[in-house]
């Protein structure tokens, strides 16, 4: 009403109002009332933002990758800002009257893609996928100091690069090649494995090998210690029957010795008894036959004197007439005799 008209900005704008050239009002957060004939009113938005972008590039080997990442930045400088574009408002005080306002996020992109294709460029494929962070970072460092970016007035608070990805058939070959070198991986690891075990079976076997043959060699230590023992003991009963037979020997010899002198001595005997004999034949060759018979009959049994008592008798019987010997007799004889005997035996 009669041109009287009221703003409110939130504390993310900064305001300005204009009146014949000169800054009147200016900070963030404003209210008042203004005379909408003679004010313009500028409303720069200082809060921050942040875009999103998908560029396509192409890397040093000449393949193709898309970068997808989010840069945030904000109006730093609001008042430079306003001088280089236009974000003065349109009398209803609620819209832009230009369109500048909505490609400042298109030149920041278009920036932000011109430094993204300079840190990719001398990348090759393999290097560009796996240095997302180190192209944050480039990106973020030239885009603060870019010369676009300051004289807009502009402050970057972050590059992020989300992925880096190659085309579909790259990504395919990709693919393929660190699938068979994953596969060659896993052959490798089997191979190793398959080696290793075989390593270990051949290790169990000479250990198995090295225990069946210190078992052998003592086995053979043992038999031989056996064989050294029969040997020992059948040389003791070699010893023992050689001293045996020695002995037998020596005994055999002891045998004949005392055969060779009983031998020697009964010869002695005889000749003594033979010359003995011949002495008392020598002597006995002139006595008296009676005398002799007398000294043989010295001694004799009862029975024995009456047999030569009858042999006398038998020599003489041609000068004897008649001998009447009675029964009678010749039983007291024969019976005398036992009972002599039987004295003798007793006494």
């Amino acid at each position: 009403m009669f041109g009287i008209k009221y703003i409110k900005t939130p504390p993310t704008t900064w305001l300005m109002q204009f009146r014949d050239g000169r800054v009147v009002r200016e900070g963030t957060g404003l209210s008042f009332f203004y005379y909408a004939p003679a004010s313009s009113l500028v409303a720069v938005p200082v809060g921050s933002r942040s875009e999103d972008f998908m560029f396509e590039h192409v890397t040093q080997d000449f393949q193709g990758v898309t970068v997808q990442g989010q840069v945030s930045w904000r109006i730093g400088e609001p008042k430079l800002t306003a001088s280089m574009l236009d974000f003065s408002l349109r009398p209803d005080g609620r819209s832009y009257q230009s369109d500048d306002p909505e490609r400042l996020s298109q030149r920041v992109l278009g920036v932000t893609q011109l430094l993204t294709q300079k840190a990719v460029k001398p990348l090759a494929l393999r290097q560009a996928l796996q240095s997302s962070g180190a192209l944050a970072e480039s990106v973020a460092r030239d885009l603060a100091v870019h010369p676009e970016i300051v004289a807009l007035g502009l402050s970057v608070l972050n590059v992020a690069i989300l992925a880096v990805r190659p085309t579909p058939e790259t990504a395919r070959a990709l693919e393929a090649e660190a699938r068979e070198a994953i596969l060659k991986a896993a052959d490798d690891a089997i191979f190793v494995r398959r080696n290793a075990a075989v390593e270990n079976e051949r290790a169990i076997r000479e250990s198995e090998l090295d225990t069946d043959i210190a078992v052998e060699q003592k086995k053979r230590a043992i038999r031989e210690t056996q064989m050294e023992a029969e040997a020992s003991v059948q040389a003791r009963k070699a010893e023992l029957k050689k001293r045996e037979m020695e002995s037998d020997i020596v005994l055999e010899d002891r045998r004949s010795e005392f055969v060779v002198r009983k031998a020697k001595n009964t010869r002695t005997l005889a000749e003594a008894e033979a010359h003995r004999v011949a002495s008392v034949m020598q002597a006995l060759e002139h006595a008296d036959p009676r005398t002799v018979q007398a000294l043989a009959a010295a001694g004799m049994q009862p029975g024995q004197l009456i047999a030569q008592a009858f042999g006398g008798i038998a020599e003489r019987a041609e000068k004897i007439g008649e001998l009447n010997v009675s029964s009678e007799l010749l039983q007291s004889l024969l019976s005398r005799i036992p009972r002599q005997e039987a004295g003798r035996a007793s006494s």
